[in-house]
């Protein structure tokens, strides 16, 4: 039977070995393998260097006090005391190449192979004092170094000296150090790897449990590190992000509540004034103010919803807009044809300041929208004895615009930085009249109403490139300038 703890430690192991700490680990592993060894042979090639050259040292030495005071005869050595070693071998060979006397650890089948070889050597180098070569062929003889001596005596021959290459064994002790001192490095190195690396990795691992305990209703978390590295930074830019998706949430939990309140109110009153209309028989005077309150908001539900695709189509980046160069005087010359009617309703007198020849490269359309919800904002604010809202155009170093100015109530400094935001109200009290003028004609008043107008405005310039800027005195009135790149 099996645990059923066995499938996650499986997947547990399988994140592991497919983890970044364990990548950066192994990766830091390999290339430390790969310096140790190269240190290591660098430190073995240099010892065993140092170790031949003290051996061959060492038995040239031994060779030169031989030559002094080893007395040769026909039927063997007379040796020396305190030159030779017991681990020194010394052959004496006749000029046939037969062993004539031998001294130290080598047997006798040894001693004539090694006999053959120095004839052979002799006769390649000729008369040379002292010919040293390595006996690797023979196992017992693979670490002893050996020198050829002539000599030089009636009956000739040569004399051979093998010594030790390592007697006390520092080859096998080096090979030791470096192979164990290796491995425990690498040890070390990769536990304090693995340490090193799960301590960087840990604000991953913190974002990553934040990210997932984040949720629509609760992006206010923050990860809040104080680290300046590049961790640090990821972290500061998801917080960021967080703080860019809460507002995000917000504007569209408000955009939703706002919709919804927004259409509410006029779908009531339809309701209301149709339920009344069919609740009796009426004259057909009250049937036709029924009918206009209900056109009425009919109107201005079509401009909220006609309004609020436009913005749903700006916000997904589905609006095509087709850049050609516009003069701004004839954009505002047909505003102010088109708008003139809404005014005169109104009493609102719209004149026109300078108007000069001011291109843009920008799409016409558009351009027309924006300054009449800018002139349809004036219009439905102005108050006072003179009614009157003042466009006019004109260039500052390079800079193209169009100004709207009112002769209205003013706004106060508090409500500027908000004027833009979608369905922001100054006097949120306010209610619109159900026929849009308060008469009870049932006639539309001023388009609009619905708070999404400088929404669109700020839009519209900022796709063109350009900025809208608001200026406004309480109880003087409010100019609003949208401000292009001229073009020639």
């Amino acid at each position: 039977m099996k645990s059923p703890n066995l499938p996650a430690i499986g997947k547990r192991i399988r994140f592991f070995f497919h983890s970044i700490r364990f990548r950066l680990v192994l990766w830091f592993a390999i290339i430390l393998a790969i310096v140790l060894a190269a240190f290591s042979g660098f430190i073995y090639y240099n010892q065993s260097r140092n170790i031949q050259e003290v051996a061959a040292y060492n038995v040239e030495r031994k060779i030169a006090l031989l030559n002094h005071t080893l007395t040769i005869t026909p039927s063997g050595f007379v040796f020396p005391q305190g030159i030779l070693q017991d681990t020194d071998v010394l052959l004496l060979i006749n000029a046939n190449g037969q062993v004539v006397d031998r001294h130290g650890p080598i047997p006798g089948e040894d001693a004539s192979a090694l006999a053959s070889r120095a004839m052979e050597e002799e006769s390649e180098h000729g008369n040379s004092p002292y010919v040293t070569w390595s006996q690797g062929a023979l196992k017992p003889q693979a670490n002893y170094l050996w020198v050829s001596v002539p000599i030089v005596s009636p009956f000739g021959g040569l004399v051979i000296l093998g010594s030790p290459l390592d007697p006390t064994g520092v080859y096998g002790k080096l090979i030791f150090t470096l192979v164990a001192g290796s491995l425990l490095t690498l040890a070390i190195a990769l536990l304090g790897g693995f340490w090193l690396a799960d301590r960087a990795m840990r604000p991953v691992h913190t974002i990553t449990q934040t990210a997932r305990g984040i949720g629509e209703t609760d992006l206010s978390r923050r990860l809040n590190m104080k680290g300046r590295d590049e961790l640090g930074e990821l972290a500061n830019t998801f917080d960021a992000m967080l703080a860019r998706l809460q507002a995000a949430f917000e504007r569209q939990r408000q955009f939703v509540a706002d919709a919804s309140h927004e259409l509410r109110t006029p779908l009531t009153i339809v309701n209301l004034e149709t339920s009344r209309a069919l609740a009796s028989r009426r004259p057909a005077e009250d049937y036709q103010h029924a009918l206009g309150i209900i056109r009425s908001e009919n109107e201005f539900m079509t401009g909220l919803v006609n309004d609020l695709l436009t913005l749903a189509r700006m916000d997904a980046g589905q609006t095509a807009i087709e850049k050609t160069p516009v003069d701004l005087s004839d954009v505002v010359v047909e505003t102010v044809e088109r708008l003139t009617p809404l005014a005169a309703r109104k009493e609102v007198r719209l004149e026109t300041g300078d108007l000069p020849e001011v291109h843009i490269l920008g799409d016409r359309q558009y351009l027309i929208q924006m300054v009449s919800n800018l002139v349809e904002n004036g219009i439905k604010y102005t108050d006072g004895q003179e009614k009157c809202v003042h466009i006019e155009t004109g260039t500052t170093d390079g800079t193209a615009w169009v100004r709207v100015s009112d002769t209205g109530p003013g706004i106060a400094a508090e409500h500027l930085p908000h004027l833009f935001d979608r369905f922001y109200r100054i006097d949120k009290s306010r209610t619109r009249p159900s026929d849009g003028d308060g008469d009870g004609d049932g006639q539309a008043e001023a388009p609009g109403g619905s708070g999404l107008g400088l929404s669109i405005v700020q839009w519209i310039a900022q796709v063109h490139g350009g900025e809208v800027r608001v200026e406004s005195t309480v109880g003087v009135g409010t100019t609003f300038e949208a401000r292009f790149k001229a073009v020639d």
